[in-house]
């Protein structure tokens, strides 16, 4: 058994097509072939069951050969974070996923210093939602998800890191600055920019319930997916919009924009950093997870 062929099965099965493993890999598809042969000659089993010339199966000598190449990958990497922290330097693949409005306000000045301290570190951003970053990190293809605390599942390791709350966005001189204390039969009487319907986005059907809870009738006159779309149209009259704004921080403050709390509707939450439940995580790892939460900021999600 060779390093290669367990990197070339680790990616067949990852990329899911013998042409995105070769890819991966640096391999021609040929090669590719012959190192899984090699691999079930070695063992005297099929560890793929070939459906078609595109389309595979694994067998349960598949799976479990899976398994030890994903544990001896991973344990690969350790190691040299390990010796690269013996030699005194921070080097490692960081990737993490995380909300378009999360990066938008939070990232490029925390990326920004912390690819000055560890210049050997390699960074990978992705712009995903909330599901699809979890999702991602159940799988292993990122290190790190961000999303809100009660948005994640059991299982893994979660470390609090900005308090949030939830406020309705309403244009300067909007009428319901005038009310003391905003309902949501008052609410109810302005065309409303919620989040769409989708079983990953928890704050539209959170906010639909406590309509429902009070037996109150809405309009939705548009379907947002991220505070940047919603706050504009709600400064050009458009509509009203619920958000989550950091504890302390108002994103909005320079625009022709008001916040009205709205805390006796919905409870606080947490903006978490989430990662793989792990005995210990890589050095250059830890050091980024402590140097977000060294920190206070502005998060929308």
């Amino acid at each position: 058994m060779e390093w290669q062929q367990i990197i070339g099965f680790y990616q067949l099965v990852k990329q899911k097509s013998f042409t995105g493993a070769a890819n991966a890999s640096f391999r021609t598809q040929s090669a590719l072939s012959q190192q899984i042969s090699k691999l079930e000659d070695e063992f005297q089993c099929q560890l793929i069951n070939r459906i078609s010339r595109k389309k595979f199966t694994l067998s349960p000598a598949g799976e479990r050969f899976f398994q030890f190449a994903s544990s001896l990958i991973s344990e690969y990497g350790k190691l040299s974070d390990d010796i690269a922290a013996i030699k005194g330097l921070s080097i490692g693949k960081l990737k993490i996923a995380a909300p378009f409005t999360t990066l938008y306000h939070l990232f490029p000045e925390q990326f920004k210093a912390y690819l000055k301290d560890n210049p050997h570190v390699e960074i990978t951003i992705l712009d995903r939602t909330q599901g699809q970053a979890i999702e991602l990190l159940k799988s292993g293809d990122i290190d790190i998800a961000v999303a809100l605390e009660s948005f994640v599942p059991k299982g893994f390791d979660v470390r609090r890191w900005k308090e949030i709350h939830s406020v309705l966005i309403v244009p300067d001189g909007h009428p319901l600055l005038n009310i003391k204390q905003v309902t949501l039969q008052d609410i109810a009487k302005y065309p409303l920019i919620l989040p769409p319907m989708s079983m990953d986005n928890k704050s539209r059907s959170r906010i639909d319930h406590r309509f429902k809870e009070e037996g109150i009738e809405y309009r939705v006159i548009m379907e947002s997916s991220n505070v940047e779309l919603s706050s504009r149209y709600v400064e050009a009259g458009i509509g009203i919009s619920f958000a989550t704004i950091a504890e302390g921080v108002n994103p909005l403050t320079e625009r022709q924009l008001k916040c009205i709390p709205m805390s006796r509707y919905f409870e606080g939450d947490h903006i978490s950093i989430v990662c793989r439940e792990e005995k210990r995580l890589p050095s250059h790892l830890e050091n980024f997870i402590s140097q977000l939460l060294g920190t206070k900021d502005l998060l929308n999600l």
